[in-house]
């Protein structure tokens, strides 16, 4: 019994440090640019077909394709903030959120299709040669893969975290998050600032999709499932709170399993959706946030 519920346990952090890194990138371009890019799911997507496609044709291990993911998807997400969020960039807060979700949700859908024209909508994943690999500790089982994943996935919060804190540009994003007007007053450049923020973003989710793509499959309608896990994610932890984002996403990974543990399997999609429900009515700002004056 406290075997399986350590494994369970085990398996819920594993998942929800994915959790997390997916909705890292949603969590960094709302708390800067307060765009609500539902199309999160479908750049994640995309990152996943860029790493099977390296993987399949070039044999490379599927996390030596990373870098190349990165690159990628940074350029696909600055060319999609410069053809079409930035039109936003100077509407009131209300408004940006309000255009950026409807322009988001057409983007998701051409992202899909787009999809389905190159590669069809057979599902497809990533198996390295290592992928069976299973360590034991104290009788709970521990993939190889997924504790690879949860790696990565720190990696890129401490170096998400110090770029932010250490770094000339990390400094202007932050001032551009307490107030953007005063940010441009002193000489930042606010449309850069944006760019860099939706293109960083976008790697993130490309990021994510690589670790998608060997944990599980990619297809071309699965973005919505992972817009949600990253909206819920991003509440929990606190709208633009990068190290509660991460928090958020091992709290909805261990509620999942303890939901399949102690209830039913069935019900790990619904246990997330009612935590949700509760910190919006409890705790709108989140588990970490700060309430606004």
């Amino acid at each position: 019994m406290l075997q399986n519920l350590g494994q369970n346990l085990a398996f819920g952090i594993l998942v929800g440090a994915l959790y997390g890194l997916v909705a890292l990138g949603l969590s960094l371009v709302f708390g800067v640019t307060k765009f609500l890019n539902v199309a999160h799911g479908e750049l994640l997507m995309f990152g996943g077909y860029a790493s099977f496609l390296i993987f399949s044709k070039l044999k490379w291990d599927p996390f030596l394709t990373i870098p190349i993911t990165i690159l990628t998807l940074f350029l696909i997400g600055a060319l999609l903030y410069k053809l079409v969020f930035s039109r936003t960039v100077k509407l009131p807060e209300e408004s940006k959120i309000k255009n950026t979700l409807l322009i988001a949700f057409g983007l998701s859908v051409i992202l899909q299709n787009l999809a389905l024209r190159f590669w069809s909508a057979d599902e497809r994943g990533i198996t390295a040669s290592y992928a069976s690999i299973v360590f034991t500790v104290f009788g709970i089982r521990l993939p190889l893969m997924r504790l690879a994943s949860l790696v990565v996935a720190v990696v890129f919060l401490l170096a998400l975290q110090l770029f932010l804190k250490k770094t000339y540009t990390g400094k202007a994003i932050r001032a551009t998050v307490q107030n953007w007007e005063a940010a441009s007053l002193m000489g930042i450049n606010i449309h850069k600032v944006y760019l860099l923020s939706f293109a960083i973003g976008a790697a993130l989710a490309g990021v994510a999709g690589t670790l998608v793509a060997v944990n599980y499959s990619i297809y071309p309608t699965m973005g919505l499932g992972w817009t949600l896990k990253a909206l819920i994610v991003m509440v929990l932890g606190g709208l633009g709170n990068i190290p509660g984002t991460m928090v958020g996403g091992l709290i909805l990974g261990v509620t999942e399993s303890a939901t399949s543990f102690f209830i039913n399997s069935n019900y790990r999609e619904v246990a997330g959706l009612i935590l949700f429900l509760l910190v919006l009515i409890f705790r709108s700002q989140g588990l970490f946030g700060t309430k606004e004056n």
